[in-house]
């Protein structure tokens, strides 16, 4: 008798459309909760970040309704006009779903129950993409990634109206557009979703929303645990020649979360696609979190997901642009959509520190939800204090033995080393161990190339990655590191550079003045040691902290050993003769030195070289300990590159020719500055006269560095045994030095 009245209550509400919950959770639970949601009601007009936000995507997506919905038939990459439209919809889609829990606006839901209706519609028809570059194609976006992203922010959407929809159209929604959308990105393509990768970091988060709105444990489970017969052979490559399956490996959200990411919270695949990949790992986590607490998602691997913010947020300059480590695009910032989830996840969720809600006051926008509440509550009320970022040495790889990125910085970063030694980091890695970057105040100062990408712009590749980002972007020679030969580390074979990587050899930052960090590559090349170490000196004797950098090489060949730095400037001066030709031709012809234009060719006049530039107003002189056979060469980036896709970068490359072990030294001395404003040039000329490796051999090398009003200093590195507490005694031109620890140094 009972469950005949069920029915027939069933039957009844169907009818008249009347809602009526048969799930036993509340809904919205993913990230919004009843609970939360009634925090936001009472808190409106008085909090004004968080009212502020509300009014900005208010406009927004009234102007989106306004607009009316379209769901184009897909045709184009990403940059085209049906991919940012299916992009748009879902964006707008989940601020529809906040704005009706936050406002009860009936207009939100509608908006949001039309526009998945839409989707319903044409799904079930909806062949899949018809562009094919992708190694995974999606059905709505030319990839199985898109698609995901739909999905991860629809089922914000849909959990924000749930309880509006009859039992009856939730059935149409889950049966014809939801199931079969999350079984097409997992099941129908497992090489997409079954995988350690930021794309299937995305499909299993995806999977996983749909699955708690739904309440579908077989879903929730193929989300955090994978597919377990995917049908897969080890060793297939994906279009950046990654590969999807190896051995062993584990699949689904959990072992994404595991794998990529070190004890320290980086990234392996580096800060750009590690900010790309924290919106599905907090947002997940987050519903997770809501819905399913006793996971403990959070604190997963010792608070890892917690740990990963502070990482992003420290791989950044002073204008808060993450290092361009890897595939990485210049200009991506935490002020993205992404990095505001994780500034107020990481807030409400972790320990609150006040120090994130500086960087959400720069940021100037939060969640409409119960952790941008909590942000916007922390700055109303005056606990915000300024985001500090020190020195940092992240390791990489899952138990934060595979090498790792250090990140010395002096004062309020006045002057930033990002100095890599890390692991290849999965197919978006590039080929440089051993390579840096320098900044001042934001600027670079030398630089690294970052992807060659024109993120979205359909006019470039579709908006995709580039061929250059293979035959340049990837390459050695790209980057300041050590080329040997013409040749790529490990061949620019990605299964050989994938099962190694560098070893730290000592990271001290303990001290104001000098900061160092040193590490050692053995098998980018066969045969050959590369040991270098890079000082951040701040001295009496020069305005400025300057860049000491030691290359120390062992082969058990001769070589030819090229040594780029891609200075950011106009060149003012130098103190060598150089030859220009009147036609320019490639430096070489493959592995990266086909888009390299000589332009100049020199010799050294002395052993001490040096070579200024003026750089968004301010002055840098790299000065080398040379050797009179070298060659100084003068290149810039654009050969053979007829669509233009490579930016006109330069470089100075000193060239060594018939070495085997062999010390390259060098300065990178920032000072002065120059203002066009008031055409004041100040302190234009570098303060080193001369700079001199004085000592070299299996146990110490020692480089003095000799300023313009005669005091000498003098650096020396401990080449074997790098312990803190070893004491070391070097006698050099008859004076006797004693210490303790890997280095020395004595100032002028």
């Amino acid at each position: 008798m009972r469950k005949m009245k069920i029915t027939a209550l069933l039957l009844v509400a169907a009818t008249l459309n009347i809602p009526l919950a048969v799930n036993a959770q509340e809904h919205p639970n993913l990230i919004m909760t009843k609970a939360g949601v009634q925090k936001v009601r009472s808190n409106l007009g008085s909090v004004p970040l968080f009212d502020a936000s509300v009014q900005s995507v208010k406009k927004e997506v009234d102007a989106e309704i306004a607009l009316g919905i379209d769901t184009p038939i897909p045709k184009d990459f990403s940059g085209g006009y049906t991919h940012q439209r299916h992009k748009l919809n879902f964006l707008t889609a989940q601020k529809a779903g906040a704005l009706y829990q936050i406002l009860q606006d009936d207009k939100y839901a509608k908006y949001i129950k039309d526009m998945l209706f839409q989707y319903e519609a044409m799904y079930k028809d909806l062949p899949v993409h018809p562009q094919e570059r992708s190694y995974a194609r999606g059905k709505l976006f030319w990839q199985c990634l898109n698609d995901s992203n739909w999905l991860v922010y629809m089922s914000q959407a849909y959990d924000a109206i749930y309880d509006t929809l009859s039992v009856q159209e939730r059935d149409k929604l889950e049966n014809n557009l939801f199931r079969p959308f999350a079984d097409f990105i997992s099941i129908e393509n497992p090489q997409f979703y079954n995988r350690v990768h930021n794309h299937s970091t995305w499909g299993n988060a995806a999977v996983g929303m749909i699955a708690l709105v739904m309440d579908d444990k077989e879903l929730l489970d193929r989300a955090l645990y994978g597919i377990e017969d995917d049908g897969l052979e080890i060793g297939g490559r994906d279009n950046d020649g990654g590969f999807i399956k190896v051995a062993g490996q584990k699949a689904g959200f959990l072992a994404n979360l595991e794998d990529p990411f070190s004890p320290d919270g980086y990234y392996t695949e580096g800060p750009y696609y590690q900010r790309y990949a924290m919106y599905p790992f907090l947002i997940f986590g987050l519903a997770m979190n809501n819905v399913k607490p006793e996971m403990k998602v959070f604190s997963h691997k010792n608070n890892v997901l917690l740990k990963g913010v502070d990482a992003l947020l420290n791989l950044t300059d002073a204008d808060g642009e993450f290092f361009p480590l890897n595939d990485g695009q210049k200009g991506m910032s935490y002020y993205t959509p992404a990095l505001v989830t994780a500034v107020d996840i990481a807030y409400q969720y972790g320990d609150q520190n006040p120090q994130l809600l500086s960087i959400a006051e720069k940021q100037n926008e939060v969640l409409l939800d119960q952790s941008g509440l909590a942000v916007a509550i922390g700055i109303r009320d005056g606990k915000a204090k300024p985001f500090v970022k020190k020195s940092i040495n992240l390791s990489d790889g899952q138990d934060g033995d595979q090498g790792g990125v250090a990140v010395l910085r002096y004062g309020n970063e006045d002057l930033t080393l990002v100095f890599k030694y890390a692991a290849q980091g999965l197919s978006h890695g590039h080929y440089d161990k051993l390579s840096f970057s320098l900044y001042e105040q934001g600027d670079e100062v030398v630089q690294d190339y970052g992807l060659a990408r024109f993120v979205n712009i359909g006019q470039k590749g579709g908006g995709n990655y580039l061929k250059e980002n293979k035959t340049w972007a990837k390459t050695t020679i790209a980057h300041n590191t050590l080329s040997i030969n013409e040749e790529m580390h490990f061949g620019g074979k990605y299964e050989i550079a994938s099962e190694h990587h560098s070893d730290l050899y000592f990271y001290d930052a303990s001290k104001d003045d000098v900061q160092v960090v040193s590490a050692i590559e053995t098998n980018a090349y066969p045969g050959t040691q590369m040991h270098r170490t890079m000082a951040m000196i701040k001295s009496e004797g020069f305005e400025k902290p300057f860049l000491l950098d030691i290359m120390k090489v062992n082969s058990n060949s001769k070589n030819q050993y090229d040594f780029p730095f891609y200075f950011m400037g106009q060149v003012l001066s130098d103190n060598f003769e150089y030859n220009s030709p009147t036609s320019l031709a490639p430096l070489g012809k493959d592995n990266g030195y086909q888009h390299l234009y000589l332009e100049g060719k020199g010799r050294p006049s002395s052993d001490t070289t040096q070579f200024s530039w003026l750089g968004d107003g301010k002055y840098y002189t790299l000065t080398s300990a040379t050797q009179k056979s070298d060659e100084l060469l003068l290149t810039r980036l654009g050969a053979n590159d007829p669509e233009f896709n490579l930016r006109r970068d330069a470089a100075l490359m000193i060239r060594r020719k018939g070495s085997a072990n062999t010390t390259f030294a060098s300065v990178i001395e920032p000072h002065g500055s120059y203002s066009p404003v008031s055409e004041l040039s100040v302190n234009s000329d570098s303060s080193i006269a001369q700079l001199t490796v004085v000592h070299d051999d299996d146990k110490y090398t020692a480089v003095s560095i000799k300023d313009v009003k005669g005091q000498t200093s003098l650096f020396i590195v401990a080449n074997e045994g790098a312990s803190m507490s070893k004491k070391h005694t070097l006698k050099i031109d008859g004076k006797s030095y004693n210490w303790t620890g890997p280095y020395h140094y004595t100032g002028g």
